[in-house]
């Protein structure tokens, strides 16, 4: 038997988030981020963040040049009418949902990766993906 652990893995989450953009996308909804500002990289617009969080939309429709890499998330799009250049590192993404019925994934923090520290000014009112009721039904 042997002691050696196995090699490192790279991160799954933009993996996951580029399945869950494709879910969406798939099924006629619109995708959206939930992105934690504060986050080392991250480039948005100033006025778009409330509470330390921003959520962006990531339909065809609103973006440009929408590229979900392995390392960051960068496009195009339009805050207040004026064209800016977005970019959120993979890690910086706390979820990612469809706007018309809030069902998505959130994303764990990755193995070493560290969650935010909480806002001493109390729990967070941004917003979040509506909560929905479960939508598996028992059938008897």
């Amino acid at each position: 038997m042997s002691d050696a652990k196995p090699p490192l893995m790279t991160s799954n989450r933009p993996y996951l988030l580029r399945a869950m953009h494709e879910w969406i996308v798939d099924n006629g909804m619109t995708p959206y981020l939930l992105v934690d500002a504060r986050h080392e990289g991250v480039r948005v617009p100033p006025s778009a963040v409330k509470d330390g969080r921003v959520v962006l939309n990531i339909a065809a429709r609103a973006v440009a040049q929408l590229q979900l890499g392995n390392r960051e998330v960068s496009f195009m799009a339009r805050f207040g009418g004026v064209s800016h250049s977005v970019v959120v590192p993979v890690a910086a993404v706390l979820a990612v949902y469809a706007q018309e019925t809030g069902q998505g994934m959130g994303l764990p923090p990755d193995e070493g990766e560290v969650a935010p520290p909480e806002d001493p000014s109390g729990p967070s009112t941004s917003p979040e993906p509506p909560k929905r009721g479960g939508h598996l039904r028992i059938i008897k």
